[in-house]
């Protein structure tokens, strides 16, 4: 019989990270929603099936404080998954790239991560059980033009998740990366106006040409596919899958 986990998820309060609240805690686990905003992240505890098996908690990926402040809350004390989903997206030439956005977005998903990761990893060596899950993405492999931060911090974590597999080797501890192509949320709707201006081409042109033509499949990924290969990778029986990232990706990595 599977088990009921407890899953802390980062950056839930909206898109891919509420998708997978939503969807995880109808599979029957408990759910520890943070994001930096509180208020978003209350509001995907009451879109919950059972909004009782949710928490809502304030938590900025990129304050090393406020996670110190996170975890001393006895309400985070049970988690033994944890999902790095927080993250952001900028489009721009590398001559245009603001050094603010390059920092920043490197700062929630790459440094984020880490120090996430890091916070959490103690609790689990003393259970002697934990899943590690990183919402990486096509990126995380592959590249497109104008999304030079985004792509380096999703291939870094790729390498990171290597390194914490075999550090972690040791215990029944697992760090895996999903990496799907575009999924349809509101970060990917902003990417497809900022994708329109950069390429000048309509928004229509972008989701065709840009967003789907490497996907043999021609079709967004959803939020349940994603949230069914996390809801594996917690398994029992995936605990000698580690270190490795799983595409979600219409056939795109096969060409």
């Amino acid at each position: 019989m599977e088990r009921t986990h407890t899953i802390l998820i980062t950056g839930a309060g909206s898109g891919m990270g509420r998708g997978l609240c939503v969807e995880l805690a109808g599979l029957g686990h408990r759910i520890c929603v943070t994001d930096q905003n509180f208020d978003t992240a209350n509001q995907t505890v009451q879109m919950l099936p059972e909004p009782d098996r949710g928490s809502a908690h304030k938590l900025d990926v990129t304050d090393a404080n406020d996670i110190e402040r996170f975890l001393a809350d006895p309400a985070c004390a049970e988690v033994d998954v944890l999902i790095n989903n927080a993250g952001l997206q900028h489009v721009a030439p590398l001559e245009e790239f603001p050094q603010e956005k390059w920092d920043q977005l490197i700062d929630v998903m790459l440094t984020g991560t880490y120090r996430m990761t890091r916070a959490i990893l103690p609790q689990m060596r003393r259970r002697e059980f934990g899943r590690i899950i990183i919402i990486g993405s096509i990126h995380s492999l592959f590249a497109s033009p104008y999304k030079t931060a985004y792509a380096a911090a999703k291939h870094g974590l790729t390498g990171f998740a290597k390194v914490m597999a075999l550090e972690t080797a040791d215990t029944d501890i697992t760090i895996n990366l999903i990496c799907p192509s575009y999924v349809r949320t509101p970060l990917v709707d902003n990417q497809i106006a900022a994708q329109a201006v950069a390429h000048n081409i309509s928004h229509d042109e972008v989701i065709d040409q840009i967003m789907l033509k490497p996907m043999p499949k021609k079709t967004f990924i959803t939020y349940p596919e994603i949230a069914a290969a996390a809801h594996y990778l917690i398994a029992d029986a995936a605990r000698n899958i580690s270190g490795h990232s799983l595409m979600i990706d219409g056939g795109w990595s096969v060409q």
